[in-house]
This record gives C-alpha cells, structure tokens and sequence, in this order.
C-alpha cells in the first residue's frame, strides 16, 4: 500500500503566527498515525524557525515514523543526529515562515549533498532527495548515489488544464526512468485533496506521497483525524 507522510510543519508556523505556547505536538503526531498516517514530517532551515530542535526531538518521542526534511547544510547536521529521524529528506530552503521546500539546484547539489548524505548514512539514517520531476534530474541523482527520490510537484498542481497535463507526463516520465533503477520514489509539494488523484493516476510507481497545508485546513474544520482518514481514502 502507497505510505502517507503527513507534514506537521505548519503547527509550529501557526504557533510562531500568533505568538501561542498552546501546541502540542506530540498529541498531533499520535492522532495522525492513529488516524492513518505511516509518517509524519518536520522541515527545519538554519534559523530553526518556526521548527526548534526541541519539536524535533518532542516528535521523535511520540512517532513511530518521523521524517526530517532541511536543506544539505552541515550546520543542521546536529538537529538530525540529536533528532534521529527515520528519513532526512534534503530540500531547498522553504520559503520564509516555513513555507514549502523546493527542489535541489541540480548544479550545486552533488558537492553540498555527498558529505551529508555520507554522515547520514554513517549514523544508520535514511536520505531523501527532493528534485526536480524531469529526466535529467533523476539522472543527475542516480549518478551521485541517492537511492531514494522525492519528486516536487508544487509547480504542476495549481496549473491551467492543458499545462497541466504536459508537466504530469513529464513527472510520469521520471517516475519511470526512477522505477527502472530501482530508486525510492515519493511525490510532493502542494498536494491536496483535489490534486492527489490526478498526480497519483500519473505515477502509479510513487511509493509515496506528502500532504501537509491541504489536511491542516481540512483539520481546523473536521479535526485531524477525519482529515487523514479522508486522505488514506484517496490513496486506496
């Protein structure tokens, strides 16, 4: 069965928003795995705002899968080790206020990924690309040794129709290139309950998917657990 990875970092983004010390993450992460989520996911940048180390390590207590997503710094390494998530998923820096990480600068990313993948993998934790949904990237990534891939959707889902469609088989297109060679495939970035059907349709191979704002908004209406149960129904 596909895995749902629900991201919690908009907790600590409204916790910061409205200057409230009323979060309780650890009661959050137990509701969504009860709920139906395989994991659950923090994204922390080098000012360790909104995200601390301490909700890092609050999650780490309370999951049974948590995942750690942040940018290939050497500076964060210590919040990952501390933390021991299951999963670092290397990302771009998400925008300020903890918004949604992009992918890896293709360019760049092999000198700045290799030294953290390497203390990643020396402390027994799993490293996940974010990258781009094109053929070169998947390429560039396999190349450089990263077993595991998360390809960013956030530019594909909000697009008209016809646009739409082209990115969603280029994505379907990379997907594949990623199956053949035998790479962890997960998809991400603005996925909600409307995109999530037509992104999966697209790449069946996704072993996979992220949803963090979209079930966050269902949740101040229905409550967490509702939102994911709504979530896993989508994924059946």
């Amino acid at each position: 069965m596909r895995r749902l990875t629900l991201s919690l970092h908009g907790l600590p983004t409204l916790r910061e928003a409205t200057a409230s010390p009323e979060l309780d993450l650890a009661a959050a992460v137990t509701l969504a795995e009860l709920a139906g989520a395989d994991a659950v996911r923090l994204g922390v940048n080098e000012e360790l705002r909104p995200v601390r180390a301490e909700d890092v390590r609050e999650a780490r207590r309370a999951a049974r899968q948590l995942e750690l997503r942040m940018p290939p710094h050497q500076g964060l390494l210590k919040v990952a080790l501390e933390g021991r998530p299951d999963r670092v998923v290397l990302a771009a820096e998400g925008r300020e206020g903890g918004g949604p990480a992009g992918p890896l600068d293709g360019r760049a990313r092999g000198v700045a990924l290799a030294p953290v993948v390497r203390s990643l993998s020396e402390a027994g934790i799993t490293a996940v690309a974010v990258i781009a949904p094109d053929l070169e990237s998947v390429k560039r990534a396999h190349g450089e040794g990263i077993g595991a891939l998360e390809f960013y959707t956030g530019a594909i889902v909000d697009l008209p129709r016809a646009e739409r469609q082209a990115e969603l088989d280029r994505l379907g297109d990379a997907v594949r290139l990623a199956s053949k060679l035998h790479l962890g495939i997960g998809l991400g970035g603005g996925l909600s309950y409307r995109s999530l059907p037509e992104v999966i349709e697209a790449c069946p191979a996704a072993e996979w998917v992220v949803v963090g704002r979209a079930a966050l908004a269902r949740a101040v209406l229905v409550g967490i657990d509702r939102a994911v149960r709504d979530l896993r129904e989508r994924l059946a």
